[in-house]
């Protein structure tokens, strides 16, 4: 790895681009990122993936101020947690429902009824597990499957694009639960922090996708989105 990135710096410096020797000190690298199937998306004698629901997209916060960690409500895995502003998850959410538009064919129902009757069922569930919550709120939509969403960090960059102080950080994971039996067909996992290349070489092509720019975290998630959506399932 060193000598390689020996290699690099001497390429550089030959050709007497130091300035840009300064700016590939910045490219996004963490923990995960990963989109999977879990469970077989149809049954036998079931509907195709065609009427799709996203519950709104929630924060979560750590249950006592000097917590450092949270958990997903849905699946149990565990996110280093940061402040983060109070429209976080809808930014998330709304760079989810983009990527929907331009890449699937879904019939989705309207953000404003599903949240209507996500909060009234949640209301009235007090006791309900939460997959049993998603399930009745999917067979009163009518729908194959509920997306469900969380954001457990969402920091935005102090500095500017090629100086920061603090890089952007972002942790957030994707869900699909097939109505009919309740079942996590899908999911999707998004955690990084921005570093330097020379912290990780390896993640030089996100270095050229950021443009050796320090990135906001919105920007961060629309890379992470792409990355995880590449394996969600296609409409039928």
């Amino acid at each position: 790895m060193f000598s390689y990135l020996d290699n690099v710096i001497s390429f550089l410096k030959r050709g007497g681009s130091l300035f840009f020797l300064c700016l590939i000190f910045s490219v996004v690298t963490g923990c995960r990122h990963e989109g999977k199937a879990i469970s077989p998306l149809t049954q036998e004698g079931k509907p195709a993936l065609r009427r799709i629901a996203v519950v709104p997209f929630q924060q979560i916060i750590p249950e006592e101020d000097n917590a450092k960690t949270v958990r997903c409500p849905l699946c149990g895995a565990v996110f280093f947690t940061d402040k983060y502003p109070e429209d976080a998850e809808k930014v998330v959410e709304g760079i989810f429902i983009h990527w929907l538009g331009e890449h699937r064919k879904f019939n989705l129902i309207p953000p404003e009824r599903v949240n209507g009757i996500y909060r009234r069922i949640s209301a009235e569930s007090f006791k309900t597990t939460l997959l049993e919550i998603l399930k009745k709120v999917g067979s009163e939509l009518e729908v194959d499957v509920i997306v469900v969403g969380y954001v457990y960090r969402y920091r935005e960059r102090r500095g500017r694009s090629y100086s920061v102080e603090k890089p952007a950080s972002v942790a957030f994971d994707i869900h699909l639960v097939r109505v009919s039996d309740g079942t996590l067909v899908w999911k999707g996992t998004f955690d990084r922090t921005q570093s330097s290349l020379l912290e990780d070489i390896f993640l030089i092509s996100s270095f050229f996708k950021q443009r050796g720019r320090w990135a906001t975290a919105k920007e961060l998630t629309k890379e992470g989105m792409e990355k995880i959506m590449k394996t969600f399932p296609p409409s039928q």
